[in-house]
């Protein structure tokens, strides 16, 4: 028998986190450091990235940066490459980069549509290929696309967010059900209301942090450090047989009317 503390070790796997200079995808980054693993972050600011590496090593992380363009399907498939040939093969992918944009639904930019669309299911869609195919290779691999209690739930003012992050709860499903006959597992991860940059003006909003608080069975926003046990979990042995899955860390959100 495994023991417990081996199926969630992530010692000598690489893991590449999207988005991860900031926020979610930081903390993501460091967790999976602290099991074990060697980061590779990547932004599009290099000098955004820098930073976060070096607050990751000066905690005792093995950190890489590999700033490219999640959203440009030839700088993806070279950034992927550059990984696979300096660092080693990508065990863990975390499909994290993603923006939020508010407006009335009907006073909502085309152009902003297509950005927001881009940033948040494209980017999934061809990380994700680019890194399956290496994976699907070695008949191996773990894929964590963040979704969001929006892959569920809707919310004024927020329409085209909640069908991109309800694009990326089904894309991956498909995901899971055609590379898991080759080994892969393929999950995703969906926060609730967490104290992040994306969200500083509801953070910042009274009236708002007094109804969520309301309608959170936890009674509280959600702390980045919220999601690392879950991210664990999803990126290691412990979850060899759950594939398909979406993960809700949003402290009973979806649970409750």
């Amino acid at each position: 028998m495994t023991p417990a503390s081996k199926l969630f070790d992530l010692s000598g796997r690489t893991a590449l986190v999207t988005g991860s200079s900031a926020g979610i995808g930081f903390a993501l980054a460091g967790g999976l450091a602290s099991a074990g693993a060697r980061i590779v972050l990547n932004g599009r600011n290099t000098g955004n990235l820098a930073r976060a590496a070096d607050a990751l090593r000066a905690q005792g992380a093995f950190v890489l940066t590999m700033p490219f363009d999640v959203t440009d399907g030839a700088a993806v498939i070279e950034g992927v490459a550059a990984i696979e040939a300096e660092c080693g093969a990508i065990d863990i992918l975390v499909n994290n980069a993603g923006m939020q944009l508010r407006a009335p639904l009907e006073k909502f930019a085309e152009a902003d549509w297509h950005r927001l669309m881009k940033t948040n299911v494209d980017s999934v869609f061809l990380v994700g290929q680019a890194v399956a195919r290496h994976m699907i290779d070695r008949g191996r691999g773990k894929i964590i696309n963040v979704c969001s209690v929006q892959s569920e739930l809707g919310r004024p003012n927020i329409a085209p967010y909640t069908a991109s992050k309800g694009a990326v709860k089904m894309l991956t499903k498909g995901m899971a059900i055609d590379w898991g006959p080759h080994g892969l597992q393929v999950n995703g991860l969906g926060p609730g209301y967490f104290k992040t940059e994306l969200n500083q003006a509801l953070v910042d909003n009274p009236e708002f942090t007094q109804w969520l608080v309301n309608h959170t069975p936890s009674r509280r926003w959600g702390d980045v450090q919220d999601l690392v046990g879950a991210a664990i979990f999803l990126a290691s042995d412990a979850s060899n047989f759950v594939n398909g899955h979406i993960l809700y860390v949003d402290g009973g959100v979806t649970a409750t009317l």
